[in-house]
């Protein structure tokens, strides 16, 4: 097996190895028709194209006499401090038990230390049990519990995260104000990743409990909009975040 990075000539087989770790891991919980078009939706050929040949983008794939048979997505976000977000961790059904996870994990790993991040992060359902085996048995910590909706049902999603770099200093807190002369406090611990930047969730009131928005982390624009894919558009620079992703390990 080698672990090498992946390039544009890849993307099929990427789309490939997908499909077929998404149908493995939900085919008895969501529809053949919903997890088709979220392979559309997530793996875009074009799209998917440009994340693999883009320079902040972490994407190693595993290959086993000569075919792509697992890869993995990751990408810095400058938060409050430098985070690692792994976005997809994906082993073909036919490969799976063999370490190509932790190998794919390990460079991963590896490239982002030598990137500076702070801390690395991954989402995992928690019906996936043995995506979180996977992480707990990889040294990384819970580090809390979000929601996420899939074809109209809501399922628990687990954050686990390791620490690559304990004393450096956290970004500073910082307020923003809008047109109407609102201040506006952002959480820069939540950090989603954009075309050009990440997109911050805003609030009305310093405990974060009142939302206002998100604030663009390219041009710190406040005009955001979100449709119902959760897409995210900066209306004032044009940053873009893609729909949600379900879950970071699918292994």
């Amino acid at each position: 097996m080698d672990i090498r990075a992946a390039t544009p000539n890849d993307v099929e087989a990427i789309r490939s190895v997908a499909r077929a770790s998404m149908a493995d891991s939900y085919g008895h919980a969501v529809a053949e028709s919903v997890l088709s078009r979220s392979v559309d939706e997530w793996y875009d050929a074009e799209e998917l194209a440009a994340d693999v040949a883009a320079r902040r983008t972490v994407f190693p794939v595993a290959v086993v006499d000569g075919e792509v048979v697992g890869f993995a997505e990751s990408y810095v976000v400058d938060r409050r401090e430098r985070v690692g977000e792994i976005d997809w961790l994906h082993v073909h059904p036919d490969h799976r038990g063999a370490g190509i996870g932790h190998r794919l994990l390990a460079r991963v790993e590896e490239t982002l230390r030598d990137r500076d991040v702070d801390r690395i992060e991954g989402r995992v359902l928690e019906a996936n049990e043995s995506g979180t085996r996977f992480y707990e048995g990889e040294g990384y910590d819970r580090a809390g519990v979000d929601e996420i909706t899939i074809d109209r049902e809501t399922f628990r999603e687990r954050i686990y995260t390791k620490r690559l770099v304990e004393d450096r200093p956290a970004r500073e807190t910082k307020t923003y104000t809008d047109d109407e002369g609102e201040e506006v406090y952002v959480d820069f611990d939540r950090g989603e990743r954009g075309s050009n930047g990440p997109f911050f969730p805003a609030y009305r009131d310093p405990d974060h409990e009142e939302r206002y928005g998100y604030v663009c982390g390219n041009c710190e624009g406040l005009d955001v909009a979100v449709d119902t894919m959760d897409r995210l558009e900066c209306l004032d620079c044009g940053n873009r975040r893609k729909p949600a992703r379900w879950d970071a390990a699918y292994l």
